[in-house]
């Protein structure tokens, strides 16, 4: 019998791109995450993760459109204990290049959510998209 976080699970939803968005992307990858039987470390780990790159998602890719109806999608995947999550926007284009996070000893608030992501994530990659999104941020975690 395998284990629960070995199991293939696909959901997704839609998010208005706002700040006020972020509460419901935390309840909802935790409802994933408690299909999956991960310990309350990971999961947490892994939701804070999330919300730190949906939150990047509203402070950059939609910068010059705070009141925009535009929705992102999350979507998150668990294939052979490999987890995926897919961040897809229509927002301003990403330069990968440009993604970067500030000095940690630099202390001020704000700008250490990339340096999250990228602690508690195996990965974090910029993808080209052919379902029509301009970014796609896949970030992904072997939980297993």
């Amino acid at each position: 019998m395998s284990s629960p976080a070995a199991m293939d699970i696909v959901q997704e939803k839609r998010f208005l791109v706002r700040s006020s968005s972020l509460k419901d992307i935390r309840s909802f990858a935790r409802e994933v995450f408690d299909k999956l039987s991960l310990s309350n470390e990971i999961k947490e780990e892994i939701v804070l993760a999330i919300a730190e790159a949906a939150q990047n998602i509203v402070k950059h890719a939609y910068k010059d459109f705070p009141d925009t109806d535009d929705k992102m999608l999350l979507q998150i995947k668990c294939n052979n204990g490999k987890l995926e999550i897919g961040f897809f926007d229509m927002g301003r284009p990403v330069d990968p290049t440009k993604v970067k996070h500030r000095e940690i000893d630099n202390v001020k608030p704000g700008g250490l959510g990339t340096f999250f992501i990228k602690q508690i994530m195996d990965a974090a990659v910029f993808k080209k998209d052919e379902k029509g999104w301009v970014n796609h941020l896949v970030l992904t975690k072997k939980i297993i």
